[in-house]
């Protein structure tokens, strides 16, 4: 039976080294580390990873269940291959652990309360936006599309798939702003 961390941030200038720190101290022989957000398992290779390689009677470990994932479903189906390989979880700061009825019942638990954190900071979030942009303040991000240089290519008398591929842009902004100006 071998237990395999796992510690996940967010965002590139959070540092995990609490994390490691807990795993290590919880007898984790491998830990497998993260920098991707936790509302969605896509593009989270290190967690591929474990999921991948973990084995019957092996022990995934996280410090608490919001780093494995903030949703239910996520939550659900992490849970689920974990069962159909053998393996267990455990969370070294919240009384989770899959080899015992109450430790399933509060993962469920937790599981629906990041969700519902989740979905809290995105409504705030959205909320600040349209104040914002009530305001004046908020724009939105810079376009990535130079309008200048696409009127320019198409003076030249170069075609709207040539200017998105010379750009690297979909062919689809290039009609947009054409179609805008009229062309």
């Amino acid at each position: 039976m071998a237990k395999i961390g796992y510690a996940r941030v967010s965002t590139a200038d959070q540092d995990n080294a609490v994390q490691v720190a807990a795993l290590k101290a919880s007898g984790c022989e491998v830990i497998r580390e993260e920098k991707a957000t936790g509302t969605t398992t896509s593009g989270r290779t290190e967690l591929a990873t474990v999921l991948d390689f973990i084995r019957d009677g092996d022990v995934l470990v996280v410090t608490r269940i919001d780093r494995l994932a903030r949703s239910i479903a996520d939550l659900q189906t992490i849970v689920r291959t974990l069962r159909e390989k053998g393996a267990a979880l455990q969370a070294t700061e919240q009384p989770v652990d899959t080899s015992t009825a109450a430790g399933k019942a509060f993962l469920d638990m937790l599981g629906v309360f990041a969700e519902f954190e989740t979905n809290l900071r995105r409504e705030r979030q959205m909320e600040g936006i349209a104040k914002a942009k009530a305001e004046g303040i908020y724009k939105g991000r810079k376009s990535a599309i130079d309008a200048d240089e696409i009127r320019r290519l198409r003076a030249d008398g170069m075609g709207a798939s040539a200017i998105a591929k010379s750009l690297g842009i979909g062919r689809a902004s290039v009609y947009r702003l054409l179609d805008e100006e009229g062309e």
